[in-house]
């Protein structure tokens, strides 16, 4: 049990049974005069942390009451009405009567603000007049609760609000726009959120918020709905097209590649290797003039003009020979023909235009007169451009006879024919160039004026 508050009727027991505390006042006295490390102030200070000195009105020296410090001003201030008024200058009206200071708590708290809309919205809001000196309330007993203290009087709780503050000069807010909107409606703590809010991000407009979700369609609309988004059979049969095409492009791009570019490289190397071949055997003694195997090299072919070396072996056959960029000799069942080394008789090869080596690319731009030398492993044998036929047929074989039809010439001698496809990167037809023998030089002599030079 606990005395009644000051000013408040005693309880049944009577002053007495409290003792000093029951009389008026002391209770409140009792208590301002225990120490608490964490809530009472400094000397000099106040238990606020918003505590603004300059916001308590000044006190007269002279008034009785003067002597009392500015704590006891306020917290005098926030008891209730049931207190009586001290003796001397009334406080002047519309001065604050507490020492509360929204400006300064929020500036303590979120630091400077720079000017902004939602500032000129909170803070240039139409002051409010200070709330008039309530009157005395009557006094009256409180009903004891169900533990037998008594409940403050409704007339103190009122009390313990703070009253409006003094409104700061527009002259501190800086310039605000005239189109800026209405206060928030509402009282004083509206005003103390919208202080809070200041230099946050401020809300979105209404017409960037979300638009409101639409009406959930029916069953047979969202089936509608659903099959008008899938792709129709033919937007799925031209996309399987199209990747099919673009498939194809590619595989045929590979090949292409393959074809003009590997192809050569690939030739080049074998060729390379068997001239080598060719070479070392003909330094070391191994190999004797005669018969040669199929697919077997013998000679090498030189044409200056067009700065081709390329090995001859024996036969035409694609993959063993014409493909691994190797020149082939017609000397096979009815396609046989002389060796250069033969008397007389018609010594004629075969070799790609394009790809796979193609030694026989350029031979359209010999001229008559233009040296082609085959080599051997006992003698160079020389021979000279004669005449050239553009396009022949595949099945033309008078071509290759020992008096070549179509050759100019008009007795047996010792002839070159060489033959490749026409037009480039075709097979359609065959171009044919003739040669005549003009020199056969040993090994032994030295390589012929063609080469040399």
């Amino acid at each position: 049990m606990t005395a009644g508050r000051p000013g408040h009727a005693a309880g049944p027991e009577g002053p007495d049974a409290h003792g000093a505390y029951g009389t008026d006042g002391a209770f409140v006295a009792a208590v301002d005069g225990l120490a608490d490390p964490l809530n009472d102030p400094l000397p000099g200070g106040h238990t606020s942390p918003w505590f603004r000195s300059d916001t308590i009105p000044a006190v007269d020296p002279a008034a009785p009451h003067a002597a009392q410090s500015s704590y006891e001003d306020g917290y005098a201030a926030h008891q209730g009405l049931h207190q009586a008024p001290p003796q001397g200058p009334q406080q002047p009206q519309g001065a604050p009567n507490e020492w509360y200071d929204p400006v300064g708590y929020q500036r303590d708290w979120y630091g400077p603000q720079e000017p902004s809309a939602g500032m000129a919205v909170a803070d240039q809001a139409a002051p409010v007049a200070p709330a008039p000196p309530v009157p005395p309330a009557e006094e009256s007993a409180p009903a004891p609760d169900a533990a037998g203290l008594h409940a403050e009087p409704r007339t103190e709780v009122l009390a313990r609000i703070p009253a409006e503050p003094e409104p700061e000069p527009e002259a501190e807010l800086g310039p605000t726009s005239s189109t800026a909107p209405a206060p928030a409606p509402g009282g004083r703590a509206e005003r103390r959120r919208a202080a809070k809010g200041r230099g946050r991000r401020r809300p979105a407009p209404a017409a960037e918020q979300a638009a409101p979700a639409a009406a959930p369609m029916s069953r047979v609309e969202a089936r509608r709905a659903a099959r008008a988004a899938k792709d129709s059979p033919a937007v799925i049969a031209s996309r399987a097209v199209g990747e099919v095409f673009i498939t194809l492009g590619v595989l045929m791009l590979l090949f292409v590649t393959y074809q003009l570019w590997w192809t050569n490289i690939r030739a080049d190397q074998i060729a390379g290797k068997e001239t080598n071949r060719i070479q070392d055997e003909w330094a070391n003694g191994d190999r004797k003039p005669g018969v040669f195997a199929p697919g077997e090299g013998f000679a090498i072919m030189h044409i200056p003009k067009l700065d081709v070396v390329a090995p001859i072996a024996e036969g035409i056959d694609k993959e063993k020979v014409l493909d691994r960029g190797m020149i082939g000799h017609y000397g096979e069942g009815k396609l046989k023909t002389a060796m250069p080394s033969d008397k007389q008789g018609n010594f004629s090869v075969a070799g790609h235009r394009n790809t796979h080596g193609e030694p026989f690319r350029y031979i359209n731009k010999l001229k008559p007169g233009d040296p082609i030398v085959v080599e051997t492993r006992d003698a160079y044998y020389t021979y000279e451009m004669a005449r050239i036929l553009p396009q022949t047929s595949p099945s033309n074989i008078s071509v290759i006879e020992p008096i070549p039809v179509g050759s100019g010439f008009t007795k047996p001698g010792r002839y070159l024919t060489l033959t490749t496809c026409t037009p480039e990167f075709t097979s359609t037809y065959r171009l044919i160039v003739w040669g005549k023998m003009v020199d056969e030089r040993p090994r032994s002599e030295g390589k012929p004026d063609a080469l040399v030079g």
